[in-house]
């Protein structure tokens, strides 16, 4: 009997830990096949709308990454990242309608946003995270309406509610040809045009690939344990010896500069910056969805978050439209199905996905817990 039980504990622990590695497989191969979907994207899918979900996907990838540093990794909850994210896509934006379409301007524009986010986020962090998560959160929301609002009134600068539209270097307008033949047309690789649109395109997947890289170093590191030791009791974290202010602040602030960066990603690609496109309080409500989806606290979480989200965005009511007309001979299923109601069926979806996965997809399967 003594030894029935033993082996029966013995295989739970075994079993256990098969169904986490599995699961760690998974996530590991969901990633690289959507890694490498991102990289081939224009040759695969090369409409312009596809084209654009994908370089959308890139960027909230490093924006959701970056934030899953702070209440994934930190245990901070923060409703500023939007901030930080126009500050870099602002900067971006009016110094190149002030200097002119080259890269010194995105190179110059872009580093004050960058500079001015790591100051506010220094500013919120040290007058702000020594009080309760609760009252911190009230600070960040604070600042995001504050940083919307003169977005809004400083038209002079921001241009209002209707915001900036520019141009970007030479090298990336679509008539650009990076390479040309005998005729003097752009060279196609598998039908696709080396133009400026795919320079574009590889800019920003490129830039987006080496942030993303660069966090998940951060947590692989010493400080990333740290993080989660403070996540996990900041009380016992400080008996030890860390100064948990000081890691906090610290985080905050790289997750700001790396917020900062994704905002002139964005800037660049979209051509126009405006408060409903970098500012909104939508966006902040897409990314906390977008982690919790993932997987707080994983880093790949914020792949798989980010992907399912976008192309439920844009492709749901697409798909809604479809069964609606093939269902158009059943009673009351092709009103369900009414395209107009793309955001129930987008909220049900939420719904089952934190049923079936408690701590986010990547979470579940790699076996993290739901955290407090």
């Amino acid at each position: 009997m003594a030894q029935t039980t033993s082996a029966i504990g013995a295989a739970v622990p075994n079993s256990k830990a098969g169904r986490t590695f599995a699961g760690r497989v998974t996530v590991y191969g969901l990633v690289a096949l959507i890694g490498l979907a991102l990289a081939l994207a224009p040759f695969l899918f090369p409409d312009v709308r596809s084209q654009e979900v994908a370089a959308r996907i890139c960027v909230f990838i490093v924006l959701v990454a970056s934030y899953d540093l702070l209440i994934g990794y930190t245990g901070i909850v923060s409703f500023a990242h939007t901030m930080f994210f126009g500050l870099g896509a602002y900067g971006t934006a009016i110094a190149i309608k002030t200097m002119g379409p080259g890269f010194e301007a995105i190179l110059l524009g872009g580093g004050i946003g960058i500079v001015a986010a790591l100051v506010l986020a220094l500013l919120i962090g040290l007058l702000s995270l020594r009080v309760k998560a609760i009252f911190f959160a009230m600070v960040t929301l604070a600042a995001a309406s504050v940083m919307m609002v003169l977005a809004s009134q400083l038209s002079d600068f921001t241009g209002g509610e209707d915001g900036i539209t520019y141009s970007i270097p030479k090298l990336f307008a679509p008539a650009t040809e990076l390479l040309a033949d005998a005729d003097g047309k752009a060279l196609r690789l598998f039908g696709v045009a080396l133009n400026g649109k795919l320079a574009l395109y590889y800019f920003v997947f490129i830039s987006a690939l080496v942030l993303f890289l660069g966090m998940l170093r951060i947590v692989a590191s010493p400080l990333g344990s740290v993080l989660q030791a403070i996540r996990e009791n900041e009380m016992r974290a400080e008996a030890i010896g860390y100064r948990v202010v000081v890691y906090r602040t610290a985080i905050f602030c790289i997750a700001a500069g790396v917020a900062a960066c994704a905002g002139i990603l964005r800037a660049v690609w979209l051509k126009y910056t405006g408060p409903e496109v970098v500012l909104s309080f939508d966006i902040m409500i897409d990314i906390l969805l977008m982690v919790v989806i993932g997987g707080m606290g994983t880093m790949w979480g914020a792949v798989i978050g980010v992907v399912l989200m976008t192309l439920a965005q844009y492709y749901l009511k697409d798909l809604m439209a479809l069964g609606a007309e093939a269902s158009s001979a059943l009673p009351i299923v092709p009103d369900l199905l009414n395209p107009e109601r793309w955001l129930l069926w987008l909220g049900l979806c939420f719904i089952l996905l934190v049923y079936f996965f408690p701590a986010g997809i990547a979470g579940t399967l790699m076996g993290k817990g739901v955290r407090r």
